[in-house]
């Protein structure tokens, strides 16, 4: 049915206006005011709070509607609606796009929003809005705090009926930490997520140290910290992004050999590259086998749940080599990805290509901004109250006179004249005195007030200070980002390999490989390596790249060395399976280095603390428990792969294992109440691998071992770093102090031995201690190196501020070495 309408007639006084234009300069034109509105108001975030618009709004509009983490969830509808109706009138698509990836773990290094309900996986998308809820995580708040106190400039939202922030107070350095990704017109931006504790520790260094160049701020972030771990392989992209803002890197999952059967071994797959859902390379690795592309996979489970995390296995056929199909598996699959840097983001309005410094240097300032405004929001409230207190004090001293006054006077208008005239006040504290309750007027509110106010002079003075003294206005900011770390920082996630090395090669031509000598290297991150010859070492930096060496031993090509766990496990493993380095003896450095824990199986919370010779000869192993045992293995030759080296009670581990040479060093014990003892020795009696030591060291209640060794030689120093027991594990740098060896006398066996470390004021333990031949060097968390102070004579001192938290303390390699020597015959170290 067709439908039928009635055009009505124009009036007659219309005049119709037509006017001519060029298509093409239109289209320009309508085309440039598009790129504009993706560039600035979608696509590109701000280089300061690191935020897109939508993610801005989504924050302020939560915080607006009270969503803090301690009330409860609402529908994320409702979220999204008012985000719509006041701010964002872009579809409400977006909006819970950018809302749900905000809740996500693997998309963002630290969330803001947290979601209650199905928010979706790295492979599946989240269920409607309708069906979740959501609320505002802490980060969240610490990036609006202080927004109510005039930090931030507002500008008129899109009917200009209300304002919206230009910019968030972002205490957090989100736009590093979390990372970025948009596209816009004729521009895109891809910034990679880092970890919170090294940003901030690179921001501080920054603010004590304007000047400091890029070397100096990737001692601190050596490189990105991915939401879902893995491992990086390659750093020069990552230095080249750092310093041009363009660069690239590759990203490769975790996976290790484990023996999934009785008689097959088997891939197990536990993270995967950042962005990588399991369903993405399972589809992959059955597209390839369908195709012949692949042999020898018989199996493909994928095992991950929300109690064990992601467990992905893949059976190997018998008489495959798991390392060479875990290399084809790298090559073919997304189990290594790529991830481009691309540092866009905009500044002062412009969007610009920003190296790693600038965008620290972008936030600092956008810092130090927000807390001078703050300061001087705070100081005229302080500044007000204060007015008001006064008046209010001068009433309470000449009470009988107001009163008097007021009751005389005709109306409200009269009194207030009159009290300005008699008392000199202000108009606004004549206002508050007549619109005081009568009950305020008591000798106990006197008392309050006077209090009140020397409160509100010291707080004007101490921001007066802050207003004045630019110094400690970067003081200020500093603490606030140590707060900032410890609140929400959290260990590094992503292993940082110079190159892939070479071990599947080794293990796949393992019969062409001459079984020459060599040594064997244990970083502190827990890197392993060989080198490819067996001079003598020279005196060369301990140093892997970002890393410092714990442990070496001399052994051959294709024989096999012993690792010593916390749960007093030693496991054997093959020399041949570590990648091999380059001719650096001299010069040891673990570039190219593989994860220990890809060739082992640990357990939960087991670590790799030494590796030992697996010779039947010498005095065998010294071993220190964290409750003060110590006990000496004898040598034994066993056939398994693992067994047991001590029997440990419940609660204990292993703090410290190394191999003696001569059965006549110095073993040492350092408590985390700042206890040192040594004794030699000679003094323990050796037992069978069923023994369980004898007592080592007296330990206080409350307290444990903090660092088990062995220490040779006059030149030898002892490294403390001393902090609260309360603070997060790698974000107090605490006060460190180097002191010679020699400064601490001997003491007998199962006593407390001497002072090592005086506590300063909110110290109570020792969080980093380590004794061994000089110089030592110290490396944090992420394996970046830590300056250490001059030795210093006194034993019972305290330290001075370290740069950076401490996480592992090493000698020189050389002396790691000098007093083994190889036996050409049996590939075993021999005594000197």
């Amino acid at each position: 049915m067709a439908r039928r309408t009635t055009k009505q007639p124009l009036p007659d006084d219309f005049e119709e206006h037509i006017l001519d234009i060029d298509v093409g300069e239109e289209m320009r034109s309508s085309f440039l005011e598009y790129a504009y509105s993706v560039i600035y108001s979608r696509a590109l975030p701000d280089a300061r709070d690191g935020l897109k618009p939508v993610q801005r709004r989504i924050l302020y509009t939560m915080d607006r509607m009270g969503l803090r983490p301690d009330r409860g969830h609402v529908k994320s509808a409702r979220v999204v609606g008012e985000v719509m109706g006041r701010l964002h009138p872009h579809g409400d698509t977006a909006i819970y796009d950018a809302l749900v990836r905000m809740a996500q773990p693997w998309s963002l290094r630290v969330p803001f929003i947290d979601g209650h309900g199905n928010f979706g996986s790295p492979d599946d998308s989240p269920a409607a809005m309708r069906y979740t809820e959501c609320r505002m995580l802490p980060a969240a708040v610490a990036m609006t705090a202080s927004i109510d106190e005039e930090t931030v400039d507002f500008k008129p939202n899109y009917d200009s009926r209300e304002t919206e922030p230009i910019v968030l107070p972002a205490a957090i350095p989100n736009l590093i930490v979390n990372g970025t990704t948009g596209i816009a017109v004729g521009m895109a931006t891809n910034i990679a997520p880092h970890n919170l504790v090294e940003v901030v520790q690179a921001l501080r260094h920054l603010i004590t140290h304007p000047k400091a160049d890029l070397d100096d701020l990737m001692r601190f972030i050596p490189g990105p910290d991915l939401p879902t771990g893995g491992k990086i392989v390659g750093l020069d992209g990552i230095r080249d992004a750092y310093e041009t803002g363009r660069g690239s890197f590759k990203m490769r999952a975790t996976a290790r050999i484990e023996s999934v059967t009785a008689r097959r071994k088997g891939i197990v797959v536990t993270e995967l590259p950042y962005g990588v859902g399991t369903e993405r390379v399972v589809e992959r690795i059955k597209a390839l086998v369908l195709a012949k592309k692949i042999q020898g996979i018989s199996d493909l489970k994928d095992l991950t749940d929300r109690t064990h995390g992601l467990r992905l296995v893949i059976e190997v056929k018998n008489g495959f080599v798991p390392e060479a199909l875990l290399e084809q598996l790298f090559r073919l699959t997304p189990m290594e990805d790529s991830f481009g840097i691309n540092a866009v983001a905009l500044v002062d309005g412009q969007p610009r290509t920003l190296g790693l410094k600038e965008l620290l240097e972008v936030f600092l300032k956008h810092r130090f901004d927000v807390v001078r405004r703050r300061s001087q929001f705070r100081r005229g409230k302080a500044a007000d109250r204060l007015h008001l207190v006064e008046g209010l004090l001068i009433a309470i001293l000449d009470i009988d006179e107001v009163i008097q006054v007021i009751r005389t006077s005709d109306n409200a208008s009269v009194a207030k004249e009159r009290l300005i005239d008699i008392f000199e006040l202000s108009q606004i504290q004549a206002d508050w005195i007549l619109d005081m309750p009568l009950r305020r007027l008591t000798k106990f509110s006197k008392l309050e007030l006077d209090k009140e106010k020397a409160e509100l002079e010291r707080e004007i003075e101490l921001l007066d200070a802050i207003l004045n003294d630019e110094q400690l206005l970067r003081r200020v900011v500093s603490d606030e980002l140590a707060e900032v770390a410890k609140t929400y920082g959290t260990p590094r996630r992503t292993v940082l390999l110079a190159s892939a090395g070479t071990t599947v090669t080794a293990a796949a031509a393992s019969l062409e490989v001459a079984d020459d000598p060599c040594f064997a290297f244990l970083s502190s991150t827990g890197l392993v390596a060989r080198t490819s010859n067996a001079a003598q070492p020279g005196h060369g930096e301990a140093r892997a790249n970002h890393d410092v060496i714990i442990s070496a031993v001399r052994t051959t090509a294709r024989g096999q060395v012993g690792v010593v766990t916390s749960r007093g496990r030693l496991l054997k493993i093959s020399v041949l399976d570590m990648p091999e380095l380059p001719d650096s003896a001299n010069d040891p450095n673990l570039q190219g280095g593989y994860p220990l824990s890809e060739m082992l199986s640990l357990d939960s919370g087991e670590r790799a603390l030494a590796l030992t010779s697996l010779t039947t000869e010498g005095p065998g192993l010294a071993l220190g428990t964290r409750d003060g045992t110590v006990k000496r293995v004898n040598p034994e030759a066993l056939n398994r792969d693992e067994w047991d080296v001590i029997s440990l009670k419940d609660g204990d581990e292993v703090v410290g294992a190394v191999e003696l040479i001569t059965g006549s060093e110095t073993l040492c014990f350092i408590t985390t109440d700042a206890q040192l003892l040594h004794f030699g020795a000679d003094a323990v009696r050796p037992q069978g691998r069923a023994g369980g030591g004898i007592a080592g060291v007296r330990v206080s209640q409350g307290e444990r071992v903090a660092w088990f060794g062995v220490t040779t030689g006059d030149e030898s120093v002892v490294v403390t770093a001393s902090g609260a027991s309360t603070a997060l594990p790698g974000t107090d740098a605490g006060a460190v102090k180097v002191t010679p060896f020699s400064e601490y006398p001997a003491k007998g066996r199962g006593t407390g031995g001497v002072r090592c470390h005086r506590f300063l004021k909110g110290e109570d333990t020792l969080v980093t201690a380590w004794a061994g031949p000089a110089p030592a060097r110290a490396a944090a968390a992420s394996g970046a190196a830590v300056d250490l102070p001059a030795p210093t004579g006194r034993r019972d001192g305290s330290g001075v501020p370290g740069s950076q938290a401490i996480a592992a303390v090493a000698g020189p390699v050389a002396l790691l070495l000098a007093d083994r020597v190889l036996d050409p015959a049996s590939g075993q170290g021999a005594d000197t």
